[in-house]
Parts: structure tokens; sequence; C-alpha cells
């Protein structure tokens, strides 16, 4: 699971293991401590964890992660792409903006999620079974003004995704998105004041903003066995931010 440090990620690699869908979790983060505390809570609940630090916008990074992990701990037959936020990129306006300004979001977004799931899809279709969940945003689905280049990456993340579901489907392998609203932790947390919020909250449909459990639930569910005929699909789990059939 990539960018599983904290927020949805850290969430998500434990419920994974609650709803018995994982027994071990590769715990991806680019920062080692983050991973590591993200791997002791996977095994506060039961799972065992291995910490796999990694900048997955580089190709080389992904590949030499996914052959150490498989030699430690198996096939991976789950894969979560939910690495987002890179460090030090800010909401800015496109107009006033420069392909230096866009690469690290669609670097993070968009190039380390074709290459960890080509990393892994492999090795799935060989086997016979897979699941392919990429954490994309509901920005990629009704705009967002000043996250331009985040969700451009993050609707080609999705588009990506479905194109891939059509490839490997007959294998046995299942890819699907889930798209969030605005989730209330980590950077989003500490500089919402309570007007910033209640301002936001007007175009929710369910008045408060996600928490990081919100996503999670719907994770675990499309990774388990239980999923095995839904793919190619995007899932907002957004509150009512967005409503359409």
């Amino acid at each position: 699971m990539t960018g599983a440090g904290a927020g949805v990620g850290r969430t998500t690699a434990r419920r994974l293991v609650e709803r018995g869908v994982a027994g071990t979790v590769v715990v991806n983060d680019l920062h080692e401590a983050a991973a590591a505390e993200a791997a002791a809570e996977v095994e506060a609940v039961g799972g065992k964890a291995l910490v796999a630090p990694a900048d997955v916008t580089s190709w080389d990074a992904v590949q030499a992660m996914v052959a150490d992990a498989t030699a430690a701990v198996g096939p991976i037959d789950v894969l979560v792409n939910n690495a987002g936020v890179p460090g030090g990129a800010l909401p800015a306006p496109f107009v006033s903006s420069t392909p230096d300004d866009w690469a690290p979001w669609i670097q993070l977004n968009l190039h380390a999620v074709m290459c960890c799931t080509r990393a892994v899809l492999p090795a799935m279709v060989e086997r016979g079974w897979g699941r392919v969940v990429t954490v994309v945003s509901d920005a990629a689905r009704v705009g967002e003004s000043g996250l331009t280049p985040y969700a451009a990456a993050k609707a080609g993340a999705a588009g990506f995704t479905r194109s891939v579901a059509t490839e490997v489907g007959r294998f046995g392998v299942t890819a699907n998105s889930v798209a969030l609203g605005t989730i209330k932790h980590g950077v989003v947390a500490a500089f919402l004041d309570d007007a910033a919020e209640a301002k936001m909250l007007k175009r929710y449909t369910v008045k408060r903003l996600g928490r990081t459990e919100d996503p999670a639930a719907l994770i675990a569910f499309l990774a388990s066995d239980d999923a095995e005929w839904i793919t190619g699909q995007t899932y907002p789990v957004n509150g009512g931010f967005s409503v359409a059939v």
C-alpha cells in the first residue's frame, strides 16, 4: 500500500487486516519513520507488516520495493495506490503556474500509479487473482479551483485504472478507483478554521467533512473476494459533495 504512513493510507492498512482482507501489509511511505509507525498499528490489530520506504515516482525504486517485498512476504495480491500529496506543492491558480509546478502532482498522482501497477500486475495475471484500488479525488470528477494539475493527474489515474480493468479482468484481476471528497486530516485539518469549514460544508449533503475511516471501508471491500464482479468503476466517497447516477 503506497502512502500508508498517514491519513487514509494508515487507516486503510489497519482496516485491511481488521476485515480479514490481508494478513500482511507492505507499508510504503516516502518517510521511513511514518511507515514504521503505521506498521506498528497494523501489527497492533493482529496483522504482519513490512516497512517499505521508497519514492514511488521512481520506476527503479518501485521495482526494487516490489522485488524485496515479494522475497520477504510472498506474492502481492492487493495494490492500493494511495500516495497523492507531494511535499512542498501548494494549490495555485493555473493561469500563473508553470510546467515545473505541474510536475510534482502528475508524477505522484499518475506516473507513480502507473509504475506501481505495472510492477505488480504481471504476477497477479499469472496467479489468476489480484486487486488494484486507486485513490483519486472528486476534484477529478467535478473540478476544483487552484488544484488543476492535481485534478488532471487524478482524472488520468482513474482513466488508467479503467483501462487496466478492461485488460486484466479475464485473468481474475479487478481494478477500481475511489474518489474522495475533503478528508479532515493532516494539512487540511491544520489549516481549516471554523469559518472555512462552515463555508465548505454548504456543498456537502452530509454536514461533516470526511474521516479517514470513510474511504478505508470501501477500499477494503473492493480489495476483498466479495468484490470479484466489480471492476473498472470509480466510486465517490464524498458526503454528497457530488450527486450523480
